[in-house]
């Protein structure tokens, strides 16, 4: 009997997609839950910890890092007029 076995690496998907993680942040700026000018790693506070391992790797591969301002995943979204 011939088994394939798929490496751990690729058989795991992330639940978690670059725009879903830009909506959540919208979403919680829209209801004044944090503010566009704290770092993304707030938005641990709002995403399951077993998941944040994921969203950490998306960030990560969208060029992200975990201190740079929440307003910097959509700028053009999050810029307000004063």
């Amino acid at each position: 009997m011939i088994t394939t076995t798929v490496p751990q690496a690729l058989s795991h998907q992330s639940l978690f997609s670059i725009d879903m993680l830009r909506d959540e942040a919208r979403q919680l700026i829209e209801s004044g839950t944090i503010d566009c000018n704290q770092p993304i790693y707030v938005l641990c506070q709002f995403i399951p910890a077993r998941e944040w391992v994921d969203v950490e790797c998306e960030l990560e591969r969208n060029g992200f890092l975990l201190r740079d301002h929440i307003a910097d995943l959509n700028p053009a979204q999050f810029w307000s007029d004063d």
